[in-house]
């Protein structure tokens, strides 16, 4: 009996507190400080996200071309959340680590990369509607190469692009500021 009082005395609060948080427009962004977390997909294209700060959603990310067709070399990325979408021109931060090299290690068959850059936002809907910023991002990968089992190379790491990783990972995190026009 207790337990039921007291989930019905959280419920009840959280219902006083969601009814006075839509009255006074907290949905609603005001503009600010925001930081993302995005993990990149194994396909290159696609992404979970999450937005905090002035904004407060997750949903999708979906790299893409300047006409919007996905592409995993694309300079843009349209970012599917809850309440709303906007895109992201992020030229100049694949510019920045289009080139940059990966550390190796060929004794434990390992690799890191980390770079970072600007991207700009635009294009909202919904929610989103007039947003504009620039946002810092850090791009963060490793991995574990296979090594080869047979042939010349038996013992040595392979490298090669139709080899797949052991393991990997990937990170991209972002801070930057939004406004609404």
């Amino acid at each position: 009996m207790r337990v039921a009082m007291a989930v019905l005395s959280c419920l009840m609060a959280g219902s006083v507190l969601f009814a006075v948080s839509a009255a006074s427009g907290a949905g609603m962004p005001a503009g600010g400080p925001v930081s993302i977390f995005v993990t990149p997909s194994p396909d290159g294209i696609h992404g979970p996200i999450v937005i905090t700060g002035a904004i407060g959603d997750y949903g999708q990310t979906t790299s893409m071309d300047k006409n919007g067709k996905p592409d995993a070399n694309g300079n843009f990325v349209r970012i599917t959340l809850k309440k709303g979408t906007f895109e992201v021109n992020s030229t100049a931060l694949n510019a920045k680590t289009d080139h940059a090299q990966p550390t190796v290690n060929k004794t434990t068959c390992t690799f890191e990369f980390a770079g970072a850059g600007p991207v700009t936002l635009f294009n909202g809907t919904g929610l989103y509607k007039g947003i504009s910023g620039t946002l810092r991002i850090t791009i963060t990968f490793a991995g574990v190469g296979p090594v080869y089992s047979t042939g010349a190379h038996k013992g040595q790491c392979n490298f090669s692009n139709n080899a797949p990783l052991v393991a990997q990972y990937g990170s991209i995190m972002g801070k930057g500021a939004v406004k609404f026009a």
